[in-house]
């Protein structure tokens, strides 16, 4: 599944990201997938490269998610580094907006 077919499924709001990093001037994002978004976690990462011209470096974590509450525990040398992250949803019961 590349990642026009993986927004036609998921509204990831991938834009909505780019945007974001802008804003802020991220220059290091961590990326939170929950486990069944997990093996889209690169294609998302080369879209959000290609969109921020390659001046952003992307973090996956790949420990568990259970949700929205559950952000990643990271040693406290790295969180200083880390200006944004990103966590991702899925659920079928929310449509994509229109």
């Amino acid at each position: 599944m590349d990642i026009e077919d993986l927004e036609k499924k998921y509204d990831l709001e991938l834009d909505r990201i780019v945007a974001e990093i802008k804003k802020k001037k991220a220059k290091l994002v961590l990326l939170q997938f929950p486990d069944g978004l997990k093996p889209y976690a690169t294609a998302v990462v080369d879209y959000l490269e290609e969109k921020t011209d390659n001046k952003v470096e992307f973090l996956i974590w790949l420990e568990s998610c259970y949700g929205a509450c559950d952000t990643p525990v990271l040693g406290k040398d790295i969180e200083k580094e880390i200006d944004l992250i990103v966590q991702f949803g899925h659920n079928s019961l929310m449509p994509k907006r229109q």
